[in-house]
């Protein structure tokens, strides 16, 4: 039971970064309806921008800020593909195309930085806080909790209770309506997908050291993201972040146990089933009678 503790402590650094994801992810969906596949993928870019940088020589601190300044670029560039070709497209065919651009971003990526070459992902908080459970529990791991944390109440509080944070939720959820009424539609959407943009590239940043150190690898991780924005239903920012935090818990819980560690890489898509099936017991229920 001891080394099942130890091991889950040793998932919060990884939680962190899933509950960012997640809350994106339904910052994403609920603000310009698309569940967006490319999350992670972006967040890569941005952070393969820093590694260049800093590899070239620039001083780590500005290799962050172009980085981050890429990843916001890199979704600029992905929500001007979505609000000029298919913003009035479904849900289902907005999903399908960031899927496909997912495809693309990770063959350029691989491309651009020499496929599954590894690369030196410097840390950018190094040192350890305190120990819990007999596990050093470090600086990263604690900062990608507090941004998840404060990352999720500062978007609340947004949404709620300022002007543009109205005018978003107009947007998501009568973007006809707000545009006749003067909201100034497109230059908002592609705020959300420039500010998701760099939000997710400072979380991968983050994590990255303790990742594969490839492009796909770090694309992949929107699979936990999605997972956690499913525990949410898209819509709860709050159950978002818990459950990515509690992903990355399990997933630190699973590599303890020999014969399922090779598999923890699956917990998040057995959360997705999970989710899912919860999700159409009503609907079954009903058959049943």
């Amino acid at each position: 039971m001891n080394i099942l503790f130890t091991a889950a402590v040793a998932g919060l650094s990884a939680g962190g970064a899933y509950a960012i994801l997640g809350v994106c992810a339904v910052f994403t969906f609920r603000l310009v309806a698309v569940v967006n596949f490319t999350g992670a993928a972006i967040g890569a870019a941005g952070t393969f921008a820093m590694v260049g940088l800093f590899g070239l020589g620039a001083p780590l601190h500005l290799a962050v800020i172009a980085g981050v300044a890429a990843g916001a670029f890199c979704g600029f560039l992905v929500g001007l593909i979505m609000t000029t070709w298919f913003a009035n497209s479904n849900a289902s065919s907005k999903a399908a195309v960031t899927a496909a651009l997912l495809v693309g971003l990770i063959a350029i990526g691989l491309r651009a930085t020499g496929g599954q070459h590894p690369h030196y992902f410097p840390e950018l908080i190094p040192g350890s806080a305190f120990r819990l459970a007999g596990v050093e529990v470090t600086w990263a791991a604690l900062t990608t909790l507090a941004l998840a944390i404060v990352f999720t109440v500062m978007t609340e509080s947004f949404l709620n209770r300022t002007r543009t944070g109205l005018q978003l939720r107009a947007l998501s959820q009568r973007p006809m309506a707000a545009e006749l009424i003067g909201v100034r539609v497109r230059l908002l959407a592609l705020s959300v997908w420039a500010v998701t943009g760099g939000v997710t590239t400072l979380a991968l940043m983050i994590i990255a050291p303790l990742r594969s150190p490839d492009f796909a690898s770090l694309s992949l991780l929107v699979v936990p993201a999605l997972a956690a924005a499913l525990i949410g239903a898209f819509v709860s920012f709050r159950a978002a972040l818990i459950g990515g935090m509690l992903i990355g818990i399990l997933e630190g819980a699973v590599s303890a146990i020999d014969f399922v560690s090779q598999y923890r890489s699956t917990i998040p898509f057995v959360v997705i089933l999970i989710v899912l099936l919860w999700s159409q017991r009503g609907a079954r229920w009903d058959e049943a009678r």
